[in-house]
């Protein structure tokens, strides 16, 4: 039976939007193309329209260029079509990568649901645990606070002492400093004031003699003498 009716051949699979939107896009490279070439003959047409007299020759070349027009409005309508096609063909290709997008996304979401179901059902996640734990931790807070305390207490401190007594106390020292200060003359402390200069003499300056003179004589000078 194969060899008169030959073997089913396998299906062909199916071209992806990738590929029809390369396709379409390479025909409307080509219709552009053939609009470009039919655009350059259709200037020549218009230009010889131009040079050539009223007559059968200028509606010859009439004619060519009304040829040429309808062949570049068929190639235009062909490429409006085929841009239609590859708007629609890319408009699919964004959809199905959206709807792939959302089918990985809510795959990712379900593991990471049931990983989380896992992760809690381990028994550091007791809350009861974790209550008990937060108690201790501020037990041991608490009981640091006060080792704190206790190795900041001072030493040889009489019972019943009371700091605001001391700063009372501290206050009349300071009272009683002023008080006296004040007492001085003048109101002048002892410190600020000024000590007594020494009296000027009343004697006479004694006038030494010059260097190389006198001598042979006395070394008592007269006024000396006359004081002795």
């Amino acid at each position: 039976m194969k060899r008169l009716f030959g073997a089913k051949r396998a299906a062909a699979p199916a071209r992806t939007l990738d590929a029809t939107s390369a396709s379409i896009g390479a025909r409307c490279d080509a219709i552009d193309g053939k609009i470009d070439a039919l655009d350059r003959e259709l200037a020549r047409h218009r230009a010889a329209i131009a040079r050539a007299r009223p007559g059968a020759a200028r509606e010859a070349a009439k004619r060519r260029a009304l040829v040429i027009l309808k062949q570049r409005k068929l190639y235009e309508t062909q490429r409006e079509q085929l841009y239609g096609q590859r708007f629609n063909v890319e408009q699919m290709a964004f959809a199905n990568e959206n709807a792939k997008d959302a089918v990985d996304t809510v795959k990712a979401m379900k593991a990471a649901a049931k990983e989380l179901k896992t992760q809690f059902k381990a028994k550091e996640f007791d809350l009861g645990e974790i209550d008990a734990l937060n108690d201790d931790m501020a037990d041991l807070l608490d009981l640091g606070r006060e080792i704190q305390e206790s190795l900041g207490r001072s030493y040889d401190v009489p019972d019943g002492l009371d700091e605001d007594d001391l700063l009372e106390e501290l206050d009349a020292l300071e009272l009683d400093m002023l008080e006296e200060d004040a007492a001085l003359e003048g109101g002048v402390p002892s410190y600020l004031q000024d000590d007594a200069l020494p009296e000027a003499p009343d004697e006479e300056p004694v006038v030494l003699p010059e260097a190389g003179e006198g001598k042979g004589e006395s070394e008592t000078t007269p006024a000396v003498r006359d004081a002795a």
